[in-house]
């Protein structure tokens, strides 16, 4: 399996059809094949070589995808990086990559001077956004024309086609090495069950350097179907997009949907375009998927359960199921059943198998799992013991084969379609001087799902305000990663007999009258 033998027969089959629509610029798939062979010689011509790593730091574009394309088509490995990180952490990623070809864009080139205070890396530094870049950087257009179109290398099968960055357990986050037959497969086994014969116009709103989004970089491609970028999510302009373009499908997360139904006369828009809504990240409430159908009359809703480690889908819940009345109620309390071409079973604490119905860790096994983490043999050993992905989330298989979250074996939050490792934030909490404990978690939102908690203990004689813990994280790590609430207690937190900090028990009076613990 390629990836480029998509855009081959994208180029093949539609030649003249619109492969890309951002703004008032469009290309065909003829003129965009083009572009992406000549773009991965001129990122030869910078020393480009197999299985090097291009990096990129830009809001969702017909650049971005170029850039995907043509780093693959080059033989290199691409690596989009989260474009809400601070710059320590985007830093860290570049060092950690080896990612010696930057992309950066309008919007991000105003933190390159603190970028570059935590890395020494890159070398060269493109910039693709629009008018002029702020410092001496490469113009992506003037630089795409300095090349002639260059032979697709030809990478696939096993070869590392990405490398996604995705919070860890511990302090640093983990690079997820995504292959051509990961990314390939897990197009084929979503377009089994979200095509229906008829062309798309794919709209990226959802960030493209998420897994949700960037999935569909190869999917939208091999359908020789056409791509609508819009650089970020804002509501309103959505809906004009949506109208505009006669967008026929997307990927979004719950709370965006419910964001979209809230707009002020939103019934004044032409959105009966819309066939199919591929959502996940966090579970969906009847009521909004009842509204939703409302404002989208025309549309099918598909959630989908993954993680950036099973590239990503390992279930996919089918509209008919998002209902709480019928035959199918309580179907909408699941991640759905297993897509195809893989294997989920639910294990104990010795890897044995458990029966229908009793819950355990949720594991997967086939050609959507990673090949492993980036520099990181060991905790990709961990992660893929027996030869299954261990998915750290904790759940069970109903007689049907729906897969049932009930909780998380990691302490990861996710909020708003976000993935909030716990850890990371404690482990900037305990670098502030007057902390003596911590603990963070996830307490129940009704907007974004969930938020972040942070429970802190000071240090005898220490005065320490929830101000002070709250404005000491924005310092030192990403706004979305921040605690939005702090307490503050002076009395020892719950501890195991092991000495370990029994998080069960903190949040147990929040989540004392939910159904379900992980949203």
């Amino acid at each position: 399996m390629h990836i480029t033998q998509g855009l081959k027969r994208a180029a093949l089959v539609n030649g003249p059809g619109i492969a890309t629509i951002d703004g008032e610029r469009r290309h065909t798939w003829h003129e965009f094949a083009d572009r992406v062979a000549r773009l991965a010689g001129a990122l030869i011509s910078l020393g480009l070589k197999t299985d090097d790593r291009v990096a990129i730091l830009a809001l969702n574009s017909d650049r971005h995808l170029e850039y995907y394309f043509a780093t693959i088509w080059a033989g290199g490995i691409f690596v989009p990086l989260n474009t809400r990180l601070a710059p320590p952490e985007i830093g860290s990623i570049l060092t950690d990559a080896g990612a010696h070809i930057l992309v950066i864009d309008d919007a991000l080139q105003s933190q390159l001077a603190n970028i570059a205070d935590h890395t020494t890396i890159p070398e060269h530094i493109i910039f693709a956004g629009e008018g002029e870049p702020v410092a001496d950087l490469i113009q992506h257009e003037a630089f795409l024309s300095t090349s002639a179109p260059v032979p697709d290398a030809n990478r696939g099968g096993d070869d590392v086609a990405t490398i996604i960055y995705t919070g860890g357990t511990t302090a640093s986050p983990k690079g997820v090495m995504l292959t051509h037959t990961n990314a390939v497969s897990n197009a084929l086994s979503s377009l089994a069950i979200l095509y229906d014969g008829d062309p798309w116009t794919y709209l990226h709103t959802a960030p493209m350097f998420h897994i949700a989004d960037c999935q569909w970089n190869t999917g939208v491609t091999m359908l020789g179907s056409t791509h609508v970028f819009a650089k970020k999510f804002v509501p309103q302009e959505m809906l004009e997009l949506i109208s505009r373009h006669q967008i026929t499908h997307t990927a979004l997360v719950p709370t965006m949907i419910n964001m979209l139904c809230q707009v002020p006369h939103v019934e004044s828009y032409d959105v009966s375009s819309l066939r199919k809504v591929n959502f996940g990240g966090s579970s969906i409430a009847p009521a909004v998927i009842r509204r939703a159908r409302q404002v989208f009359p025309n549309c099918h809703f598909i959630q989908g359960y993954g993680q950036t480690e099973t590239s990503p889908n390992i279930a996919m819940l089918l509209d008919k199921y998002n209902t709480d009345e019928g035959p199918f109620a309580g179907k909408i309390e699941s991640a759905g059943q297993p897509v195809f071409a893989m294997e989920v079973r639910i294990v104990d604490v010795k890897d044995e198998e458990v029966p229908r119905g009793i819950a355990g860790e949720i594991t997967t096994k086939g050609p959507h799992v990673m090949r492993g983490y980036w520099n990181k043999p060991e905790e990709t050993a961990y992660a893929l013991r027996g030869g299954w992905m261990h998915t750290g989330d904790v759940g069970y298989l109903d007689e049907d084969g729906f897969i049932f979250i009930v909780d998380r074996l990691k302490d990861m939050i996710i909020s708003g379609g976000e993935n909030i490792y716990s850890t990371e934030v404690e482990h900037v909490i305990y670098q502030h001087t007057a902390v003596a404990d911590c603990a963070v978690i996830g307490v129940p939102h009704e907007k974004w799902g969930e938020t972040i908690h942070a429970i802190v203990v000071p240090k005898k004689g220490a005065d320490l305000t929830e101000e002070e813990v709250m404005n000491y994280c924005h310092q030192h790590l990403a706004g979305y990663k921040c605690p939005r609430s702090v307490e503050i207690r002076l009395e020892p937190l719950p501890m195991s007999g092991a000495g370990k900090i029994l998080k069960k028990v903190l949040r147990a009076p929040f989540w004392a009258d939910k159904t379900r613990q992980i949203n």
